[in-house]
């Protein structure tokens, strides 16, 4: 294969699957040449047919350009494959396009300096079939000079969205996105569950179950504010008469499949704020 060169405008992807393909077209529409590397040539294959640059190399991929990303499927290929890099990166900028842990960020980051380039973590709040809409989120984090210089490319993805100079800051707020979902999900599915096992019907159920869901998204402002301002007014209940529900919420989930939500170590966060003398502070106090 003749050696690719490496202009301005080119940008590597490593990494074909969904993600990666996804983010390729994108690219290619947006005007871009992308130069494709898989571990297995055969899966861009139709990215190729499509007009991508295949590589012989991961080596070749990440000295094709200036903009090398990481579309993979965790941390784990992704020190794989930047333990196979050992060319120098000067002057390029590689983005980890991958759901990881902070620690995954940092170490990420760490090598990636060490090959002379700039890093920038990116959590993507999107899934495939959105990247390239207005839809689609990328939080990143890192170098942010990195992330201006390519601020136009990523904008081809998504909604771009600098989080914060750490590299590990978008990998954080991405989890933590993922959490406040899992959450009202897993807390909606495990209400669903109780009242199932008890003879009540789940639809006449539901009704009031999306009221109190909306009082939580209702009330985001005020938690906020309540954080910032270090000041926890008790709302509709104060610490000590929430801890009479969470107890009984404590028995009537006890047994059951989807656990208790964690809820003793949030009575026993009560237990002691109110041993502090803050017993007719809210509920927001425990995150305080």
């Amino acid at each position: 294969m003749t050696e690719i060169e490496s202009p301005a405008h080119r940008v590597a992807v490593i990494g074909t699957g969904a993600v990666g393909s996804a983010v390729t077209r994108r690219l290619l529409t947006g005007g871009h040449e992308v130069v494709v590397w898989n571990r297995t040539a055969s899966r861009s294959a139709g990215l190729v047919a499509e007009g991508a640059l295949p590589a012989g190399s991961i080596g070749e991929a990440a000295s094709s350009g200036t903009l090398i990303l990481l579309t993979l499927t965790d941390y784990a290929a992704v020190r794989q494959c930047l333990a196979a890099l050992d060319t120098d990166l000067s002057e390029r900028t590689v983005i980890g396009m991958y759901t990881g842990t902070a620690d995954d960020a940092r170490r990420a980051a760490r090598r990636v300096t060490a090959l002379g380039a700039h890093y920038l973590d990116a959590g993507i709040q999107a899934a495939p079939e959105m990247i390239g809409t207005d839809a689609a989120t990328i939080l990143y984090s890192g170098s942010r000079s990195a992330f201006e210089q390519h601020r136009t490319t990523l904008e081809l993805l998504s909604r771009p969205r600098f989080v914060g100079e750490a590299p590990q800051a978008a990998a954080v707020w991405d989890l933590a996105l993922f959490g406040i979902w899992y959450d009202a999900q897993l807390g909606l599915l495990r209400a669903l569950d109780t009242v199932r096992e008890t003879g009540i019907d789940i639809a006449e159920f539901s009704d009031t179950a999306a009221t109190q869901l909306g009082h939580v998204v209702t009330a985001v402002p005020a938690t906020v504010s309540e954080l910032l301002r270090a000041a926890y007014p008790a709302g509709p209940a104060t610490l000590t008469e929430h801890l009479t529900v969470v107890r009984h919420l404590i028995e009537l989930r006890s047994g059951g499949r989807l656990g208790d939500g964690g809820l003793p170590a949030v009575a026993a966060r009560i237990e002691a704020l109110i041993a502090d003398g803050r017993g007719d502070e809210g509920l927001t106090a425990t995150a305080g």
